[in-house]
């Protein structure tokens, strides 16, 4: 990676940011003389972003604080067809209503990371609905599609992928790279936006926006992808025992979030200090030189740091003291995720197989045998060696909750509804 001059190519490049970039001694120097607009697109296909979309959220806050200016898009008009990038069959379509909806869900984010306003460097964000939405069929095709090549369209990974396979590529998807790169050019015309952020796998829709513009006649516009954010054990991120780490607390509680982070493995825990945290170096170097059981108070850090930024400090500051009461004092903390269960259904029993499945702590009833059997299930901190215990109202302490643990990690009060 060459030596950058600019404030924001050398942050991303010392944390880890750079994929690839289009032209990368152009770029430097357009964020050496000017204020650079630059924009990352945000499709809303639920109501909330998740940890991969926090790398590219995470790159427009870096751009802003070194005096650049984001633009945070909503998918509104691409949303109603849905990126078929690396999928293996096409989205479910999504009416008007729910992509409304879900833009809603997304902004709260948003406001945690970027400051708003009318300043040179503050943030903005726009709806791609406001262009596409408007557009005339015959003229968009005439003025716009005429520079696509379908010949070269078709050599995209994300495309080719799905042929390989022998699986459908509907003509509605296949238009969806034409209106990314469209967007780019409109935010070039409307908000001087030069550059597109994104994950490795827009690389050829952010390329055919660059090439776009370039035959339309905009200044010369630039691409920056971030590499395919993966742990050190090959996994991809952003999968927990209970499905998507969603950024709304509403859908992933910010204690779920904390330990998530908590448990990142050993190897992972520089690189995503450096990625998802707004650390100095310096501090994430003396962190880096820990060792042994040390490791553990880095992985708190990163826990706590990440989640003040997706929560706010005191949800952070709870979830590591609620985490610190359950498993270093053996607490019953009651800020710990719950699940309802029927009072009727507890008057009688509740077998723990099924209990534990309700709670997200097994996928199967099978998986949660195999936990008893092995011995890592705990009801109110006494180990469970029956896969036939029935679990009822007289295990309720005085607080009027159960408490049901899968190891020493994943903990789940169980409630009457």
């Amino acid at each position: 990676m060459p030596a950058f001059k600019s404030d924001f190519l050398r942050t991303m490049s010392e944390r880890g940011f750079i994929h690839q970039i289009s032209d990368e001694t152009g770029l430097d120097q357009l964020f050496a003389k000017e204020t650079v607009t630059a924009y990352v697109g945000y499709d809303a296909t639920a109501t909330s972003l998740h940890i991969g979309n926090l790398i590219s959220a995470t790159m427009l806050y870096w751009l802003q604080e070194t005096g650049h200016r984001p633009i945070a898009l909503m998918g509104g008009g691409t949303s109603m067809i849905g990126d078929p990038s690396f999928r293996d069959d096409q989205r479910s379509l999504l009416t008007p209503e729910a992509i409304a909806t879900n833009i809603e869900g997304i902004k709260r984010i948003f406001g945690r990371i970027l400051r708003f306003g009318d300043g040179p460097s503050d943030a903005i964000m726009v709806n791609n609905a406001d262009w596409l939405m408007k557009l005339n069929y015959v003229e968009f095709l005439r003025d716009v599609g005429r520079h696509f090549s379908v010949n070269r369209m078709l050599t995209f990974d994300s495309v080719k992928l799905r042929l390989d396979r022998e699986q459908s590529l509907s003509f509605l998807e296949f238009n969806y790279m034409i209106l990314q790169g469209y967007d780019f050019v409109e935010l070039s015309r409307r908000q001087g936006c030069r550059l597109q952020m994104g994950g490795s796998d827009q690389w050829g829709n952010i390329i055919n926006g660059v090439d776009l513009g370039h035959r339309m006649g905009t200044p010369q516009l630039y691409a920056l992808t971030t590499p395919l954010l993966t742990t050190s054990s090959g996994a991809k991120m952003g999968k927990s025992a209970k499905g998507a780490v969603w950024l709304n607390g509403d859908l992933f509680s910010p204690y779920d979030f904390w330990q998530y982070w908590r448990n990142t493995e050993d190897a992972d825990v520089v690189r995503f200090l450096k990625i998802f945290t707004r650390l100095p170096l310096d501090e994430i170097a003396r962190l880096a030189a820990l060792g042994g059981s040390e490791i553990n108070e880095a992985k708190k850090i990163l826990a706590t740091e990440t989640t003040a930024i997706v929560h706010g400090r005191d949800a952070a500051n709870q979830a590591e003291e609620t985490a610190r009461k359950t498993f270093e004092e053996g607490a019953l903390a009651e800020t710990l995720p719950t699940v309802e269960i029927e009072t009727a259904k507890l008057e009688v029993g509740v077998g723990i197989l099924s209990l534990l499945v309700s709670a997200g702590l097994a996928a199967s009833n099978g998986e949660a045998r195999r936990h008893v059997q092995g011995g890592a299930v705990r009801l109110n901190d006494q180990p469970v060696g029956d896969d036939r215990r029935l679990v009822s109202l007289q295990d309720l302490s005085p607080e009027n909750v159960a408490k049901l643990s899968l190891g020493r990690k994943k903990h789940i009060l169980v409630k009457p509804a």
